[in-house]
């Protein structure tokens, strides 16, 4: 851009702009104007520049601001060359495209680690995390619990109320499990009713409580299929820690599976430890 030395540029990606910001048509204004919404806040005198949407498949994605400096200062001739608008049109074309097709391999790689019903991550994520995560305990020498369970006489809200029934108490109790999990927390939906919760730097008796508190959250759950209340939820739990029930994640889900069976077989709507192996 022959004219260009010294602009400035500003690139306002996916997320970046407010609805009053996304342009629908290049706009070239004149030095000390400034007509575009986003710059009607400034109180600097501005130089001439060039607001250009960045759009893919009739979608705006981001807003490219560059700014010119006047060619004269005398005449305050502040016309921006057809070549130099050429190229910034080009070089928003292909920022747009790169914003799109980062966006889609982020929907491409949410697609393939989340359960599409309830939300949580999928046995995939589980299987890949705790693999990054018992690496990293092991190296500093920290706990990590595995809590696994399963929702109580779950077949009978299928058989009585319907299918979608049993995909509303599924999605509830995915809400709760997120809105008790921190931040290095992961809750995994292991298949059918079945959860997992992993949590990083996590011992026995910590998630021993943790569990405690999530069973008696979830007796609050009222669920409703059509304005009919589907009735009391529960769940059994089994809980897990490394290294002391086991150092592989097969070992720990195993653990986790055999505790929340014993929960079942006990009467169902209680938490059970893992046995220390011998």
């Amino acid at each position: 851009m022959g004219r260009s030395s010294g602009h400035s540029a500003d690139v306002r990606g996916p997320g970046m702009l407010g609805a009053a910001a996304r342009p629908t048509a290049l706009r070239r204004r004149s030095a000390y104007r400034a007509d575009c919404p986003h710059l009607e806040n400034t109180d600097a005198e501005l130089r001439p520049y060039l607001c250009i949407p960045m759009m893919a498949q009739s979608d705006t994605l981001g807003t490219l601001y560059l700014e010119f400096p006047a060619l004269d200062e005398q005449t305050r001739d502040d016309a921006i060359p057809a070549a130099d608008q050429a190229l910034a049109a080009m070089l928003a074309k292909h920022l747009a495209m790169v914003f799109a097709n980062l966006r889609l391999r982020d929907a491409i790689r949410q697609q393939s680690i989340r359960d599409p019903l309830s939300g949580l991550y999928n046995r995939r994520y589980l299987e890949e995390t705790m693999q990054r995560d018992l690496s990293r305990v092991a190296r500093k020498q920290l706990p990590l619990a595995v809590i696994m369970l399963d929702i109580d006489h779950f077949k009978r809200f299928n058989d009585t109320f319907g299918h979608e029934a049993g995909d509303a108490v599924l999605q509830s109790l995915a809400r709760l499990l997120l809105s008790h999990m921190r931040a290095s927390d992961v809750a995994c939906r292991y298949g059918g009713e079945e959860f997992v919760l992993l949590l990083p730097d996590t011992p026995l008796e910590t998630a021993h409580q943790r569990a405690e508190e999530l069973r008696t959250a979830v007796h609050q759950l009222q669920v409703n299929r059509q304005g009919r209340p589907l009735g009391p939820v529960s769940i059994s739990m089994g809980v897990a820690v490394f290294p002391e029930h086991g150092t592989t994640a097969e070992d720990l889900i195993r653990a986790a599976d055999t505790a929340m069976y014993e929960a079942k077989h006990s009467g169902r709507d209680r938490v059970c430890l893992a046995q220390v192996n011998a």
